[in-house]
């Protein structure tokens, strides 16, 4: 196997840049998710490395090999597709062998290889005689994964690929994929605009907006110390809590959040002294922000006002929708579903913040300071 190596790779059409001077590296057996949301830049990266797109500029390594030049077909790259790909006229069993076809591979030994992969990939061999047309969509997302397999390849890119199957269905093919990934330890590079995806099934994650890569870390690394803004508010579901605010001395530090006030804790004094007088924008998850039950004292330091603005049963959750005194604030709160109830639109309250999960940012470049 081989590690996936991008240096400075850039995509533009026409006036229009796809992808901005990308530095990315995927590990030797390494599952990496790269998640942003649609026009990101995820899918034109994907075609960079399997040769469907030319590299405008920048290199683009598997192992040792520069393969910029390289075809396609001997890149030793498989890649899923979010539409499967599948060729309609070709039973199950054809597509799987068509790639061994094109590669001059003996009869006897493609038999041996459909047969490997459909194990593999736990596709049903009473299966293999139909057309795409006649298979669901989960059974047809394994045909593409036993082309893959099939290609031995060093390189296995995913594009969306659980975007067509229903949410059960996407649990469980979401399971195989990360399950077939570990079995062959093959390098993988994952796409999704799913951030539940990405959290779940890659071992590092990174994130895309705007063509731009914003940040490169493991799950609980994104989420705990996100580098800007909006890796703060896209990873995470709920969304992070962002509200205007000013730092200001007051015996000691404080937010300012114009219409109500928290004192920013010890710890982080040092990173916010330089911002005294300044705006900032205050992060903080829903699940740290307690309307009761809170697991720290509460007082005049780290709770504020707020007015119910919608309640939504989730089940086992509540996400509340608040309303802090300035106009235009608003902010959401995870509750359990015992702990939210009798809440009702318009009703005063006060919640309490966990202040040792705070975060800050800069409001111009949205950098995070915390």
């Amino acid at each position: 196997m081989a590690r996936l190596l991008l240096k400075n790779v850039t995509k533009t059409y026409g006036d229009v840049v796809a992808v901005r001077n990308m530095n990315l590296e995927v590990k030797d057996k390494e599952f990496m998710v790269m998640v942003g949301p649609s026009g990101c830049g995820k899918s034109s990266t994907l075609r960079m490395i399997a040769g469907l797109e030319v590299i405008s500029s920048g290199e683009i390594y598997i192992g040792d090999r520069l393969i910029n030049e390289i075809p396609p077909k001997d890149r030793k790259v498989g890649m899923v597709f979010q539409e499967y790909a599948l060729y309609p006229h070709l039973t199950a069993k054809e597509n799987i062998e068509f790639p061994l076809k094109v590669a001059g591979i003996p009869r006897r030994q493609r038999e041996k290889e459909i047969m490997a992969a459909v194990d593999l990939a736990e596709f049903p061999k009473e299966l293999l005689n139909r057309r795409p047309g006649e298979l669901s969509g989960g059974e047809r997302q394994r045909i593409a994964l036993c082309r893959a397999i099939v290609k031995h390849a060093e390189i296995f890119l995913f594009d969306e690929p659980l975007s067509n199957l229903d949410a059960k269905l996407r649990n469980q093919v979401r399971n195989d994929i990360i399950k077939l990934q570990k079995r062959l330890e093959v390098t993988t590079l994952y796409v999704t605009h799913d951030q539940t995806e990405a959290m779940t099934m890659g071992d590092r994650v990174a994130v895309l907006s705007h063509g731009v890569l914003q940040q490169v870390g493991t799950p609980s690394e994104l989420y705990d110390h996100p580098q800007n803004k909006h890796v703060a508010g896209f990873i995470g579901s709920p969304a992070m809590n962002f509200l205007e605010a000013k730092v200001i001395r007051k015996e000691g530090l404080w937010i300012d959040g114009k219409g109500f006030m928290l004192k920013i804790p010890e710890e982080f004094a040092s990173s916010l002294k330089n911002y005294l007088d300044k705006e900032v924008i205050f992060g903080i998850r829903p699940e740290d922000v307690y309307l009761e039950r809170a697991p720290i004292p509460s007082n005049e330091e780290n709770s504020i006002p707020v007015t119910v603005e919608m309640v939504e049963p989730l089940g086992t959750e509540t996400l509340v929708h608040l309303n802090t005194p300035e106009p235009g604030n608003q902010a959401l709160v995870s509750l359990t579903s015992r702990e939210a109830m009798g809440l009702n639109r318009g009703e005063k309250k006060k919640v309490t913040l966990d202040l040792t999960k705070m975060h800050t940012f800069e409001k111009d470049t949205e950098k995070a300071i915390i």
